[in-house]
């Protein structure tokens, strides 16, 4: 069982739980406080819910721009791509779906990381290189996990899904701002 389906099994325990724990508590009379705390909990369950759920997602901010539209379109759209996989991972709707989202990250990364090069090489970027050596770090890693997956998709899905969050953001954040000055300067915007 996956930590998803563990976490589903144990908020729907504890609804069980809270309804069994209402129920007796008004036997009790209807000025037991246990009963009308447990509605509260009960009635905030969703909002509790979805603020934790948004921290396991992606969001574009302008500190991520890298001032060059195609690219910044590009980051966007690999970040909404990401969140796909994490809702397949995060809400379980078939192997299908899981398959199509995780290849659809990968295709469009590698898609991305082309189209990167490519402005990087058309403008003579002096670190050009160590760049492309960061993509094929990257796409390495991803393919171990893809193999992973294959053997068991539920625990590498969810390393996968992590490890291209966290890469992703480091990545724009960090190693793409680099080159932003140099292609600036070329008049690449």
């Amino acid at each position: 069982m996956n930590s998803t389906s563990l976490q589903t099994f144990g908020l729907s325990l504890f609804i069980v739980l809270a309804f069994i724990v209402i129920g007796i508590g008004f036997m009790f009379g209807l000025d037991n406080p246990v009963p009308w705390i447990m509605i509260g909990v009960l009635v905030s369950l969703p909002y509790i819910h979805k603020k934790i759920s948004a921290r396991q997602y992606l969001s574009w901010n302008d500190k991520l721009s890298v001032g060059i539209k195609s690219i910044d379109d590009d980051h966007k759209k690999l970040i909404a791509l990401i969140n796909s996989l994490q809702t397949a991972v995060m809400y379980p709707s078939g192997e299908t779906f899981e398959r199509q989202a995780l290849k659809e990250v990968v295709d469009y990364t590698v898609y991305h990381f082309k189209r990167e090069e490519d402005l990087m090489q058309q403008n003579d970027y002096p670190d050009f290189e160590s760049h492309k050596k960061t993509h094929e770090a990257m796409i390495s890693k991803v393919t171990e996990f893809m193999e992973a997956y294959e053997n068991n998709s539920e625990g590498a899905i969810c390393d996968l899904t992590k490890y291209l969050k966290t890469w992703l953001i480091k990545h724009i954040a960090g190693t793409d701002q680099q080159y932003c000055e140099h292609l600036h300067s070329k008049g690449v915007h």
